[in-house]
Parts: C-alpha cells; structure tokens; sequence
C-alpha cells in the first residue's frame, strides 16, 4: 500500500484508520475513500506534511477540530459522501487548501472561517441542507468554481460580488425566486446553472455579465414577459447559450 510517500486504503474494508498510518509522519498522500469509517482521531492533526487527504464516501459524522493543523494541505480535501452535519471552525487554518468538496453529507451551514481559506480554487457543497452561507465567501478571490446544488438557499451573500475570479456556479436545485443581486457585475462569470429554482423574471443586468456563455434556467416558471424576452435575446445575441 506504500508508494513513495502516498498511502492508498481505497476500498480497503476499513472500519477505523489503520495504525500503519501513525508510523508515516512525513507522508504526503492519504486516500481512505470507499470504506466504513465512522470516526477520525484527533491524531490526524500530527500527519503535517500532508498535502492531499480523501475520506470520501465513508460513514464520518464528526471530524475533529486537528484537521485545522494540517496547513500543508494544499492540494485536495475530499469529505463528500459522508454523514457529517457540521464542519469545525478550525478549518479555515487550511489557507493553501485548492479544492475541497464536503458534498453529499447533512451539512446546515459552513463555517464563517471558509473566508480564511485564501488557496480556494474550487468549493464542492452540493447536496446538503444549507439555507444560508457564510458572509466571509466574498473572501475566497481564487475561488473559480462553487458547486451548491441541491440545498435550502433562497439568497447569497453580499460579498459573493467580490468573487473576482469566480467562473462557474451551479445553484441547481435550491430555493431562489430571484436572480441573486450579488452576482451581478462578476467578470470572470461564464456558467450559470439556476434549474429547478422559483424564479418567474430575468434582471436586465445579467446580459451586462461580460464573459457569460452558458445560462441554463430550465424547470423554472418564467414568464413571457418583455423584460425576460429582451434579456434571453441580448444574451444570445452576442452568443450565449440560454436554455429555459
């Protein structure tokens, strides 16, 4: 199972972390996906050279607040597929951390730290049962994709206008009977998913959205309303794919 400084129990079996870990402190990689892990031990905090940790599709519903210690991890944080229902606020110590994904799990709300979390490039929480996120995600000036669907949310953010470099968000699945506001004037903005969602109108502005290419708003109730036509056809009209 060793390979340089990788350790991989994928689909191992597995219903608690092998001791065999503990006696790799400089390890790099550690892949503990597929398996039937209920708990992660606080020792996980002494690994701290780790740079990639996957702990998807387990049965983890707590991880513990040392997971903030690992601030090498600067790669891949794979939570998803899990029975989590809350995140420690210790997380935002991971401020290199690219990608990670907490999909699929029993979240209601992430932690306010998220902000902390400078190296975001992608952030993965489809399918929980957030209502709300936290106001420090307009910190997250890296993040370029935001992955939301299948939750309770109806709004976003202010801040959510600071994401500067924020280049595809999927809102699929949630509450919205708007346009949220706050995505307004977002320059790197290139795909928008808003199905299944409440919304009846378009705001003039989204065909301001300088480098939109996909707006995909299917399984809405719009109406055939001037202001709704007009927007769709100014979109197309400098080659944006719009489908409703």
């Amino acid at each position: 199972m060793i390979g340089g400084a990788v350790l991989n129990y994928w689909r191992a079996g597995l219903d608690a972390v092998p001791d065999e870990v503990w006696r790799h402190p400089g390890l790099d990689v550690l892949l503990l996906p597929d398996n039937a892990l209920t708990q992660l031990p606080a020792r996980i905090g002494t690994l701290t050279a780790l740079r990639t940790l996957d702990l998807g599709h387990n049965r983890l519903t707590f991880v513990p607040p040392e997971l903030g210690d690992l601030t090498a991890l600067g790669d891949f944080l794979y939570l998803h597929d899990n029975r989590l229902t809350s995140l420690p606020e210790e997380l935002g110590r991971l401020t290199r951390l690219a990608y990670l994904n907490v999909g699929e799990n029993r979240l209601t709300a992430l932690p306010e730290s998220l902000g902390a979390m400078a190296g975001l490039v992608e952030l993965r929480a489809q399918h929980n049962r957030l209502a709300a996120l936290p106001a420090s995600l307009g910190s997250l000036r890296s993040l370029r994709e935001l992955w939301l669907r299948g939750n309770d949310l109806a709004a976003l953010p202010e801040g959510v206008r600071r994401l500067s470099s924020l280049r595809e968000l999927e809102l699929r699945e949630n509450a919205f009977a708007a346009v949220p506001e706050a995505l307004r004037g977002l320059p790197a903005l290139r795909r928008l998913d808003l199905r299944s969602n409440r919304l009846r109108d378009l705001p003039a502005w989204l065909a301001e959205l300088p480098s939109l290419e996909k707006l995909d708003l299917r399984w809405n109730d719009l109406r055939d309303g001037a202001a709704t036509a007009a927007t769709v056809a100014a979109l197309r009209a400098r080659g944006c794919v719009v489908l409703y």
